[in-house]
């Protein structure tokens, strides 16, 4: 994923400390996001951006953080936004630069002195071939970034916009979720260090697809990955077929999964994975 170190540093509030363990949960408002938080939000009909983050954004000058807006061209026109803050016009950015401006934005951050950067960025939906995997790498790329900088990255989505199987898509690489629920994703897979990802909740016939999706897109770009199944409540044959067709997928690739229950492993043996020639290995 082209993995940065940002190290920027700062002294934080107290109840505002991002440097424990990240783990999956679901937010009643913007005001609860913290840093090495990455959200998805699914705005309602009436929700305004940024006017709905008022406060998300307020916080920036309250803790320190620098302040900034990817999406419509419109934000800049927002008056409530510091005069610090930076727009990135997101229709003149190619969707692989957001992730590479995000960063230079967090490393121009941290020689300025604060203690972070808290992104606001409005998804637009791209109608061409391979975008939604495209997005889903992009986003995994912005999980890394958020958990590796402490930073604060918050993603708005307008449901009617978007298909409802590009939505499970890119929810299941959020471990933060915001606005509308949904049954689906049944599972969270977000990063818990370099090439290192935690897998949690639940994955049955339902959700393969979409884990198949997510582990093709994390090891787009390394030839190896771990997979933590700690929290990992469930995963079906379907599911583990999905694990090692994403692995198959490109030549070269190998995927450790670690912390896997007894129950589990003994699944992967049962389906004859545990065996010479296939790219997954389910460590003790």
């Amino acid at each position: 994923m082209g993995a940065v170190r940002c190290h920027i540093r700062g002294t934080e509030p107290e109840g505002r400390q991002g440097g424990g363990v990240r783990a999956a949960r679901a937010l009643a408002t913007l005001d609860e996001v913290e840093p090495r938080d990455h959200v998805c939000w699914l705005m309602g009909t009436a929700a305004a951006f940024p006017g709905d983050a008022r406060a998300y954004v307020a916080d920036g000058a309250l803790y320190g953080d620098k302040i900034v807006v990817v999406g419509a061209a419109r934000a800049g026109k927002d008056t409530f936004l510091p005069s610090a803050a930076v727009v990135l016009d997101f229709p003149s950015l190619a969707r692989g630069d957001v992730v590479a401006a995000v960063r230079r934005e967090a490393r121009t951050a941290a020689r300025q002195g604060y203690r972070s950067v808290r992104v606001l960025a409005e998804r637009i939906p791209v109608g061409e071939p391979g975008a939604a995997h495209d997005l889903l790498s992009q986003e995994l790329a912005l999980d890394e970034f958020a958990a590796e900088c402490g930073a604060m990255v918050v993603c708005a989505f307008r449901p009617s916009q978007w298909e409802a199987h590009t939505l499970e898509y890119v929810a299941s690489v959020h471990p933060h979720e915001l606005g509308r629920r949904a049954e689906r994703p049944a599972f969270r897979m977000f990063s818990t260090g370099a090439d290192s990802w935690s897998v949690d909740g639940v994955i049955d016939s339902q959700g393969a697809a979409v884990f198949h999706a997510a582990v093709r897109a994390a090891v787009r770009h390394t030839p190896q990955v771990r997979l933590r199944f700690d929290h990992l409540e469930m995963i079906d044959a379907a599911g583990m077929q999905a694990l090692v067709e994403a692995a198959h997928h490109l030549p070269g690739r190998h995927i450790v999964v670690e912390g896997a229950n007894q129950i589990v492993r003994l699944c992967w043996e049962l389906a004859g994975y545990a065996a010479p020639g296939v790219p997954v290995v389910m460590a003790v």
